[in-house]
C-alpha cells in the first residue's frame, strides 16, 4: 500500500435559510468571508434534489444560527429527512451553531450541547465572520468518519485512509469541539 492514499468522502451541509451554511464551507475551503453570501442551496427550487443529495453522504453538519431560535427549532425537521433520504446508519453527525461572533444570542451553548447529546451528535459553536471553531468542525467530523471504517472502506476498496503523526488525535481545535 502506498504511504500516501486519498479518497474522497461525501459531507452534507444542512440547515434553514441563512444560517451560513455556504459561510462555513468558504472558511474552511477558502479562508474567506462573504457578508453578502447568498446561501440558497436550502431553497424550494432545489428540493427535487433532495434524495441524490443524501445518498452515500458518510457525514453531516447541521447549521443552527445562535442569533435565530426558529433555525434551531427546525433542527428536527432536518434530520428527519436525512433520517429519510440517507442510505447510511452510521453516518456521522456535527451540529454546529453558527455566528457566535453576533450580539443578542437567542440559544446559549447548553442548549446546542442538550440537543447534541439527544441526538448522538458532535457538537461545536462556530463563527465563520472570525473563523472560531470552523476548521475544528471539518477536522473533528472528519475524524470521527476516518475512525468508522465502514463508512469509507468500501468507498476505496478497502485500501484505507492513511494519516501522518501529525494529523492523528492532534487536538488542533482547542477545545471548541464537545464529543458527545
Amino acid at each position: 500500500m502506498e504511504d500516501d492514499t486519498l479518497t474522497t468522502l461525501k459531507i452534507l451541509i444542512i440547515g434553514e435559510s441563512g444560517v451560513g451554511k455556504s459561510s462555513l464551507l468558504l472558511r474552511f475551503t477558502d479562508d474567506t468571508f462573504d457578508p453578502e453570501q447568498a446561501d440558497t442551496a436550502g431553497q424550494e427550487r432545489f428540493r427535487t434534489l433532495t434524495p441524490s443529495y443524501y445518498r452515500g453522504a458518510q457525514g453531516v453538519i447541521l447549521v443552527y444560527d445562535v442569533t435565530r431560535r426558529e433555525t434551531f427549532t427546525k433542527l428536527d425537521n432536518w434530520l428527519n429527512e436525512l433520517e429519510t433520504y440517507c442510505t447510511r446508519n452510521d453516518l456521522v453527525k456535527m451540529l454546529v451553531g453558527n455566528k457566535i461572533d453576533k450580539e443578542n444570542h437567542e440559544l446559549d451553548r447548553a442548549e446546542g450541547l442538550k440537543f447534541a447529546r439527544k441526538h448522538s451528535t458532535l457538537f461545536i459553536e462556530a463563527s465563520a465572520k472570525t473563523r472560531d471553531g470552523v476548521q475544528c468542525a471539518f477536522e473533528e467530523l472528519v475524524e470521527k468518519i476516518i475512525q468508522t471504517p465502514g463508512l469509507w472502506q468500501s468507498e476505496t476498496h478497502g485500501r484505507g485512509i492513511q494519516l501522518t503523526d501529525e494529523d492523528a488525535g492532534s487536538g488542533s481545535c482547542g477545545g471548541y469541539c464537545s464529543l458527545v
